[in-house]
C-alpha cells in the first residue's frame, strides 16, 4: 500500500464520519406517510437568506458528492493492488 492509497483512505474515513454527523444533525421535515397525505408543509416558501437547515442540507449534499467521488478514486487506486 503506497502513500497515495493511505491518503485516500484517510480522506474517505474523515468524509464518512462527517457525512454521518451531518445526516444525524438534520431534523425530519414531515411525519412520514401522514405528512405526505396531509400535505401540511411547515417550511417557508420565500426567497431570502438560507437558514440553518437549508445550509445543513447543502453541506450534506456537498459532502455526499465528495464521498461518492473519493469512493470512486479509492476503487481505482486499489484496482491493481
Amino acid at each position: 500500500m503506497n502513500v497515495f492509497q493511505i491518503i485516500l483512505l484517510v480522506f474517505q474515513a474523515l468524509i464518512s464520519v462527517s457525512l454521518v454527523f451531518l445526516v444525524m444533525s438534520q431534523t425530519s421535515k414531515n411525519d412520514g406517510l401522514t405528512g405526505t397525505i396531509g400535505n401540511n408543509s411547515t417550511g417557508a416558501n420565500f426567497k431570502g437568506k438560507p437558514g440553518f437547515e437549508e445550509r445543513l442540507q447543502g453541506y450534506t449534499r456537498q459532502i455526499g458528492i465528495a464521498w461518492f467521488v473519493i469512493s470512486i478514486l479509492v476503487g481505482i487506486a486499489f484496482r491493481n493492488s
